[in-house]
């Protein structure tokens, strides 16, 4: 049933893109923003008194946005890529930041601020993540293990450019575990040896792009999901916010934090911060 409904979403937002070509006269109707942030740091010691170890860290984000606006339609599509290592000593290159998170939004006006909505969010990571112990390291996770794909249909409030709100009571969300080793532990929810998880349910997602004042941009989502069949008391939540703070054309500090629970990962809240100064490019 999913399955159906994803793939109706899908072809929804195809129609919709095809439809906005078609009554597009001109490419000043598509917005097409990127931003670009790079940050390394390293610590190199030799014979130093005080002790300490060697390290470097790298992190790259990459978000893109294109929009399409005119008459009656607006669509919104984002991508979120994150990428981060660290080395300290001895120990081998660890991972600190891996994610990829693709939203495409459309909307069709009924009045001033308020839109008949259809969503699909897709979200996974590069490659393997891994738990460090004492004597060893063993993989919790990896490439589409977990990959989240979810559609939504609703009614979405968006009174300006800066927030919108997207109400959702028929929502679709698919988890994949196609790592075998993973799947066979019954990661993420899913029954032990299947790949993937289906569930139907209801989703709410707000997000918020402001200036809060010069050269500091705030950016926040919130993706609320709950399934209708089975624990409907426990919600899904993931938070993003990205602050940018802008030092010159090429600087740049960010800080990016996201909050996530999930009682199919594990039954506590999972938080996780970036902060970083470094090269940004905007195009």
């Amino acid at each position: 049933m999913i399955k159906k409904f994803t793939l109706f979403v899908v072809i929804a937002l195809t129609s919709a893109f095809i439809y906005a070509q078609e009554k597009s006269d001109t490419i000043q109707d598509w917005k097409f923003n990127g931003v670009t942030s790079i940050n390394f740091s390293q610590v190199s010691l030799t014979n130093w008194a005080p002790g300490g170890e060697n390290s470097y860290a790298f992190n790259g984000l990459l978000n893109l946005s294109l929009n399409y606006s005119k008459n009656k339609n607006d669509w919104a599509n984002t991508l979120d890529i994150g990428y981060g290592v660290q080395k300290q000593g001895d120990q081998d290159v660890r991972k600190t930041d891996d994610h990829i998170d693709f939203i495409s939004k459309y909307g069709r006006k009924i009045s001033k601020s308020f839109f008949i909505s259809a969503m699909l969010n897709f979200k996974t990571q590069m490659n393997e993540g891994k738990k460090y112990e004492v004597d060893t390291s063993y993989v919790i996770s990896n490439f589409l293990a977990p990959g989240y794909l979810q559609g939504a249909l609703g009614m979405e409030y968006k009174p300006n450019e800066s927030f919108y709100a997207v109400l959702s009571p028929i929502a679709g969300k698919l988890t994949m575990v196609l790592d075998d080793t993973l799947s066979a532990r019954g990661a993420f929810g899913v029954d032990p040896g299947s790949k993937t998880r289906m569930e139907l349910g209801g989703s709410v997602a707000i997000g918020v792009k402001k200036e809060i004042m010069k050269n500091v941009t705030f950016n926040s989502t919130l993706g609320l999901f709950t399934n209708y069949i089975k624990n409907t008391q426990n919600v899904d939540v993931d938070w993003k916010v990205m602050i940018n703070m802008k030092i010159n054309d090429y600087l740049s500090a960010n800080l990016n934090t996201q909050l996530v629970y999930d009682d199919d990962m594990i039954q506590d809240i999972q938080f996780k911060e970036v902060f970083g100064v470094g090269l940004t490019y905007k195009f």
